[in-house]
């Protein structure tokens, strides 16, 4: 564990790092944040190629967020966001702010957390607690199924950016990473919740209210990388790299990338593709989400399976953006939502026993991957009790 000097956006928190200690300032390039860095800029990213294979896609709504700048635009949107939310659990959003060579330069960046970062440099940075989702998560730490263990490798960093070292190879672009963070936050998630709650028939600004840019929590940049995996472990797993599950936060948002791989479970009970949309991103609901909207919207059911046979053998790279409510938010239901009032209030467990979000994330991360899994009564159901709360895991 060390110490470091924070930035004016950051906030005392515990760190679970082995990297030596540093300031901020050694680590700050002479640029301005989301601005051009000159000499500092990312490597170019080169998208693979999309599948050529005909896939089951998946019928997604697309959202168009720079409607949501007025009143009116907020209304008709609020219509298809929540029933996409609500029906499919996925939705496209575009026109959300970010041009296209922006968004290249940030999956350059997510490359380079894997490819320019030694080995020995990654267990620097490594998280070494189970219960804080910040730093390198290096391969083979979950079990899939037989024996076989992930091939998944992680770099997840709390939405202020400045507030630890990076590693030596991303230092430069710390003020890109930090634009992101709060592009995501305000520009794309703001817009989102407000058009939640309208449709809950709420203020506009309830679920903002459980998500604070200041307080304390661990919504955070999240790269990855699938790295492809031996014919042995494809058979035992039955080409299952990451089994069907829900995300434990409230909202997460996924820019699109090309190689293929995320499914949902529909409503039929069909998995079908997550098609890749060029600069979109995709966003689903969370646990959070069900617990603060009284299961109004379902938090979305999807796993990750083996890419098709043309791109079988390509490292697949994702740019996530994880979002939680506060840590101190207490996760229960809305009820003051008339749409809840007339419908009914869905509750996970009894309001008096409800986890605070910074339990709730805690136990879910210990718990991930780890614990043995057992049958529940849904045919190909594994479950597992979190916090008193049933956590199913579809396969």
């Amino acid at each position: 564990m060390f110490k470091c000097i924070y930035n004016p956006f950051s906030y005392p928190l515990s760190l679970h790092f082995k990297a030596p200690l540093m300031t901020i300032e050694a680590l700050r390039p002479v640029a301005s944040a989301g601005g051009s860095l000159g000499e500092s800029e990312p490597p170019a990213y080169v998208a693979p190629a999309m599948t050529k294979e005909n896939l089951d896609y998946a019928d997604l709504a697309i959202i168009d967020l720079s409607k949501a700048n007025t009143p009116a635009g907020r209304a008709e949107l609020a219509v298809e966001l929540c029933d996409a939310m609500k029906t499919k659990g996925f939705f496209y959003a575009i026109n959300h702010g970010y041009t296209q060579e922006q968004t290249n330069q940030m999956f350059s960046i997510s490359q380079l957390a894997f490819d320019g970062v030694s080995d020995e440099e990654k267990v620097q940075y490594e998280g070494t607690s189970p219960t804080v989702y910040e730093g390198y998560k290096p391969k083979q730490t979950w079990h899939i199924d037989h024996g076989v263990r992930d091939q998944i490798e992680h770099y997840n960093i709390n939405r202020h950016v400045e507030r630890v070292p990076q590693p030596q190879a991303l230092r430069p672009f710390v003020p890109l990473m930090e634009a992101f963070a709060k592009h995501n936050f305000f520009n794309i998630l703001h817009p989102v919740l407000r058009l939640l709650a309208i449709g809950l028939e709420l203020p506009e600004d309830t679920l903002i209210k459980d998500h604070d840019w200041d307080g304390e929590g661990f919504t955070t940049i999240r790269f990855m990388k699938y790295h492809p995996r031996s014919t042995d472990e494809e058979e035992k797993t039955k080409n299952v790299w990451l089994k069907g599950h829900t995300d434990f936060g409230s909202i997460t948002i996924l820019w699109s990338q090309p190689v293929a791989g995320l499914q949902i479970l529909s409503p039929d009970g069909k998995w079908r593709w997550v098609r890749h949309m060029e600069n979109a991103v995709v966003i689903n609901a969370g646990d959070a989400l069900e617990f603060l909207c009284g299961g109004y919207y379902p938090p979305t059911r999807h796993r990750v399976i083996q890419p098709p046979s043309d791109q079988a053998n390509i490292p697949r790279y994702g740019l996530f953006f994880f979002v939680m409510p506060n840590d101190n938010v207490k996760l229960i239901p809305h009820e003051e939502s008339p749409v809840l009032q007339k419908q009914g209030v869905h509750r996970l467990c009894d309001p008096k026993d409800a986890p605070r979000m910074e339990d709730w994330r805690k136990e879910r991360t210990k718990s991930y991957g780890k614990v043995e899994l057992k049958m529940g009564k849904e045919k190909g159901v594994e479950e597992e009790i979190v916090s008193g709360v049933i956590v199913k895991h579809y396969n």
